[in-house]
This record gives C-alpha cells, structure tokens and sequence, in this order.
C-alpha cells in the first residue's frame, strides 16, 4: 500500500513541482534567479566547479570499478549526488567541521582528503587513513546517522569554547533514510534547544536502500525542521550552484547565532546503493532514465558552454586530468600493502586490556601454527 491509499500525497518526485525548490542552474544549463539565495562566482571558480563535479566522478566510477575486479571489499557509490557534495563542501570555510557518511566522498575531496585515503578504508588497510583535526573532516561513519549527535555536540562545544573558534561552524550529512534513526531526531532536539551552530544536511537520494522516500515521510523532509523549532530549506541537490548558496547561507547564520538548519537536497542515487546491492530488483529503469536529463555535470557543462566561460580546450583538459586521476588511484590502490595480521588489536583501546591482549596472543599463536605450510 502506498500513502495515496490513506488519502496522503506522496513526495513529489520531479524536484520542479515543489515551488518551495531552490534552483539556480535548471537542468537545461539555464541561469535563473531566486529570490533568497545567490551566488556571485567568477569564471575561474564556475570552472573549477565543474572539474570538481568531473573529478569526484572519475574517482567514484574508477573505485566501483576496482570493487567489481576484487580489489575492494565493498564500495559506496555517490553517481548522481556530486552537485550535492562539491557545492556543500566547497561553501565551507577552513575552519568548519564536517561529519560525514560513508558516501561523502566528494565533500572528503573538497577538503582534501586524499582519495586513497577513502579507498584505502575500503580494501581494509586503513581505518580511513586521515587526520580529521588536520582536514576537519571527520572519519566516515558506518552506524547510520550517529554522526549526526557528534556533530551536534562539536557545535555545543565551539559555543563554549568561544573565541576564534566561535566564528566557525559544524555540517552532519545523511541520507532520507538515516532521517527515520532515533539518533538523529534526538540530535534535531539537543541543537535546537542549545542554538548549536549545526548544518543538518540530507542528502535526499529518494532511496534507503531498497525503501522508497514515501515509506520514511508523510511530508517532505525539510518541512520536519519546523517541528523542532529551526528552519528548513530544500535545494536542487543536481544544482552545484544552489548547493553552494543554500549551504553557504545556512553555515552563516550558524556562525552568527542563528541555531542549526536542516537542508534537504533533493537528488537521485543513479546507482546502487553499496556495490553488495541490485537496485534493479526494486526501481524502474523508466525512473532512471528521468534522472538522467537531470544530470549535474551535464548541465554545468551546458551553462559553462552556452555563456562563453570555458571552452572546448577546457573540458578537454579536465578529461585528461581525470584519466590522470583515475590512473593514481588505480595505481596506488593496487600498491596498498596489506597490514600485519595482528595490527587490528593496536588502536581499540588507549591501553590495551586484559580481554584484548588474551585474544592478541590467541591470534598469534593461530598465526604461528600456519608457518611452513604451504
């Protein structure tokens, strides 16, 4: 059963049939304008949105590549999202914290994160591999929507901190259907109620995996910002523009004392939901192909294009760039050294514990019985 039987519309699914959408860049490629948010870009920083979009591309369809051929225990792929992820992460500040997901990998590129960083966590050599004090850019988050209490309670820190750090600001990514966890509803009433200097920002790829965005709300999600007492804007999450904007604004009235917003893009996830998953089984090719027209870096390519602002030269030069990109991450992922077996017992704990060093030795000696076979 669906909500229509209850007398219940579900969420649209064409992002233009909400008139409360912001949109600056339509999927033609055409500039328009709205009446709250604005971006004033140059042209070098137009383009270099769009090698973003290319580049987080490459390094995505090259990782679910190297899944297929065995060389990845699993891959989580953000194919259709890279407008919602360059245009949040490229709107904030040096100074901001972000708390992500497991798919934010192109928020971890505008922060510059290395990538096989990202790949290195899921070939299982690393734990993620960075430093989130020296990027500000959080280790991902597995257990769906935890990171979101994190991220609160590192704005409520910032706020008593004071000083310096009381200029920056605090962005949560998750998913439509991290939006339905305990977690992250409790992180909605902790912010609002202490005017924590959070960004929530919901990634709406309209899927929970197989769950569809009518089995997880009777209203659109941005509207659920209202009942916790804090605005709620959606964006065309296929829009890098109004990303920007929206996400920009909102980090800015957190640093000003203005209290959290939940931004809502509204995107598609054009692929699977981890590389283990078959989205065919659930969702309509037809579906797809709509999503398709509404690609991100096919309409910033055409809005680029039709203005006069890069040229045949450019685009051509930013494939040859992701060709370089795609061969470093297929070389260094590849060149990974697996990890000695009895590693995994060192950063569990500060100080190791009886339990821990028990099972260490228990490994070891396991370990040691297989030496000489062959």
């Amino acid at each position: 059963m669906s909500l229509e039987d209850f007398g219940v519309p579900a969420p649209p699914t064409d992002p233009s049939a909400d008139p409360e959408l912001v949109q600056l860049l339509t999927p033609e490629g055409e500039r328009v304008e709205h009446p709250g948010y604005s971006v004033d870009l140059s042209h070098d920083e137009l383009r270099g949105l769009y090698r973003d979009l290319t580049l987080v591309r490459r390094i995505d369809v090259e990782a679910t590549a190297l899944q297929r051929q065995g060389e990845l225990g699993i891959w989580a792929s953000l194919l259709g999202q890279e407008a919602a992820q360059v245009g949040s992460g490229r709107a904030l500040r040096a100074g901001d914290m972000v708390f992500p997901t497991y798919r934010e990998h192109g928020v971890a590129w505008c922060r510059g994160v290395d990538p096989l960083n990202l790949l290195g966590l899921f070939r299982g050599v690393n734990h993620g591999g960075w430093d989130p004090n020296e990027k500000n850019f959080g280790l991902y988050t597995i257990v769906i929507g935890s990171q979101t209490l994190h991220a609160t309670g590192y704005a409520m820190g910032i706020q008593r901190d004071g000083g310096e750090a009381a200029q920056d600001a605090v962005i949560a990514y998750f998913g439509d259907g991290a939006s339905s966890q305990g977690d992250v509803n409790e992180a909605f009433v902790w912010a609002s109620v202490f005017n924590a200097p959070v960004v929530f920002f919901c990634q709406n790829n309209q899927w929970a995996i197989s769950e569809p965005l009518e089995k997880q709300t009777r209203i659109p999600l941005y509207q659920r910002a209202r009942g916790f007492g804090f605005p709620g804007v959606r964006v065309d999450g296929n829009d890098v523009l109004a990303c920007l904007a929206v996400t920009r604004a909102a980090l800015d009235a957190a640093r000003t004392g203005q209290g959290p917003t939940l931004v809502e893009a509204f995107t598609y996830r054009m692929g699977a939901h981890t590389t283990s998953d078959d989205p065919t089984r659930y969702r309509l090719a037809s579906e797809l192909e709509v999503w398709k027209l509404r690609d991100p870096i096919e309409r910033m390519k055409a809005y680029l294009s039709r203005n006069g602002i890069a040229d045949s030269g450019f685009f051509e030069a930013v494939e040859r760039e992701a060709d370089e990109l795609a061969t470093h991450v297929r070389r260094g992922c590849l060149s990974m050294p697996d990890p000695p077996p009895l590693s995994m017992f060192d950063n569990v704990y500060v100080e190791p514990t009886p339990h821990l060093e028990r099972q260490r030795r228990d490994v070891a000696a396991c370990l040691d019985s297989f030496e000489g076979v062959h």
